[in-house]
């Protein structure tokens, strides 16, 4: 056994099935040993493709994501992944394979200080050596798992992936756990949280991006229905509970905001559950209603922000003891909170001639099955699709709302699908961002994941194009296409591409390419004139 086999055997115990990466020669070493170890190698188009898979990965599956790189170009394209997994907080190992130790630190083809690149976006970054590969894959992976979650980069020469492994293994590994364990929130902060939700008129529930995480989620209907309380999502969170309850209100910060923010200030009381400023600040939409903050952080906020209190600790348990609490009552009616949800979304879906963004996002979600997995990517779409979309269970939902990149939503797709293979799975991008991740529609025919990707071409960076008009700028650099649509061509690397114009189109060809044996692109030409009005407004 050399020190990449042993690397490989401790990342298998630790339930990682799967590395994504582009190899070169340092990286061979350690792809031969995941080919006889058991850890399957996906060859992604590009390396910042292989660190949004690994970090999907890890939010699908229950061990943290794995990707790899070679030095210099292969670690800074990673870092783009790397960085998503670091704000989004998901736990990822990040390797890059690089020079013999003697030669790191010189002036040498493609070497740069992998630390100092990767130190300002993971928990840690740390060398593989000799004699201590057993204890610094355990800390890695123990940091990685410890609550925030997020990355850790391990930097492997090459010389010491080929050298023999010289370490006494356990004759039992066991499987890696969270060194920082969280402690429960105090009785105290958790009894005061209790007297703040009876004191409250009306209360409103917003759940955010660190609820993602709780091993126990079932536990936020609770305490929704125990209290009664209407209850708002950030992006991430979206499905965490079922968004067809009645007490649901939809996506705040999105597409229509303004209407979700007048809502949110006729509150007396704003709950924020495992909110995680991170996708948007409290400032952005608080306003002066006070905010009782239950989470695994304390709230980061300034002196604009009433913040009434907090109780930090263990999610699960907070979430679970205010579940358990005497029922509260507030003044909440099903008409109030049924008028707002059908006004909100009728709102977001303006009349306009031609095929529109909404109607084929509507298409899309008539056709995909309630538990199956959508995977978007980041642009003016994103607005539109997180206030419209009715997301019915966790992590079914996967878009990235800290680091917020581009490229995110094929790859995205491609790990939920090796991860679950077993609940459909639907891409559903903008034109731009196809053409900065259409490569990794190669990755999908490799592996023959029944996956549609959906393309919404209306020939614009329109979240761009939509900013220039509100500061009353030209349009100018935001053009992706000048000429007349035309249909697209028949295949993308052999994946067949078909052209719809219209919603019964796009649903009969996403039946026809769920039901396929291979993924299938699907260009649907809209007309977004009407992002200019739903996105910001």
């Amino acid at each position: 056994m050399n020190n990449a086999d042993l690397i490989v055997r401790l990342l298998r115990n630790a339930g990682i099935a799967r590395g994504f990466g582009i190899p070169s020669g340092n990286v061979l070493p350690l792809m031969e040993a995941m080919r006889s170890g058991g850890i399957d190698f996906v060859l992604t188009a590009h390396e910042g493709s292989a660190g949004f898979a690994a970090d999907v990965s890890a939010r699908v599956g229950k061990a943290p994501g794995l990707c790899i790189a070679t030095l210099g170009p292969g670690a800074t394209n990673l870092a783009t992944g790397v960085g998503n997994a670091w704000l989004d907080r998901s736990p990822m190992i990040a390797i890059t394979c690089t020079l013999n130790e003697a030669q790191l630190g010189r002036r040498l083809q493609m070497w740069i200080d992998h630390h100092t690149l990767f130190k300002p976006i993971t928990k840690a970054t740390l060398r593989l050596q000799r004699g201590s590969i057993v204890a610094t894959l355990t800390e890695a992976l123990q940091l990685a798992m410890s609550e925030p979650a997020g990355p850790v980069h391990l930097d492997l020469p090459e010389d010491v992936a080929v050298a023999e492994a010289s370490e006494v293994i356990p004759a039992r590994l066991e499987a890696p756990v969270a060194t920082r364990k969280l402690t429960r929130a105090d009785d105290a902060s958790l009894d005061r949280a209790e007297a703040r939700l009876r004191a409250a008129r009306r209360p409103i529930a917003v759940i955010g991006s660190n609820a993602m995480r709780m091993h126990s989620p079932q536990s936020l209907l609770a305490l929704i229905e125990r209290h009664q309380l209407p209850f708002a999502t950030t992006t991430m969170a979206k499905g965490m509970i079922d968004e067809d309850h009645p007490l649901s209100i939809g996506c705040i910060e999105r597409a229509r905001r303004k209407m979700q923010r007048s809502l949110l200030a006729s509150a007396d009381l704003i709950v924020g559950l495992g909110y995680d400023t991170i996708e948007v600040e409290y400032e952005a939409w608080v306003g002066r209603v006070p905010v009782l903050h239950v989470d695994i952080e304390a709230a980061d906020v300034d002196g604009s922000v009433t913040l009434a209190d907090q109780a930090i600790g263990v999610l699960d348990a907070s979430i679970a003891h205010l579940a358990s609490a005497p029922a509260c009552h507030n003044t909440w009616t099903p008409a109030d909170i049924g008028a707002h949800r059908t006004a909100f979304q009728a709102a977001l879906r303006p009349a306009a001639p031609g095929f529109t963004p909404h109607a084929a996002i509507d298409a899309v979600r008539r056709v995909l099955p309630r538990e199956g997995i959508l995977t978007f990517d980041v642009g003016a779409h994103t607005h539109q699709i997180a206030s419209q979309w009715t997301a019915h269970a966790p992590r079914s939902f996967l878009i990235t709302n800290g680091w917020s990149s581009m490229g995110f939503g094929l790859p995205a797709a491609i790990a939920a699908k090796l991860e679950r293979p077993d609940l459909p799975v639907v891409c559903l991008i903008g034109d731009g961002c196809f053409q900065m991740t259409c490569g990794e529609v190669a990755v999908l025919k490799r592996h023959r994941l029944a996956v549609p990707v959906v393309v919404l071409d209306d020939r614009w960076l329109s979240l761009i194009k939509v900013k220039q008009e509100r500061r009353s700028l030209v349009h100018y650099g935001t053009e992706l296409q000048e000429e007349a649509y035309r249909e697209p061509p028949s295949h993308y690397f052999g994946v067949p591409a078909i052209g719809v114009r219209d919603s019964i189109a796009l649903e009969e060809a996403l039946r026809r390419a769920l039901a396929a044996d291979g993924p299938t692109v699907i260009e649907a030409v809209v007309d977004a004139a009407h992002y200019s009005e739903t996105v910001y407004d």
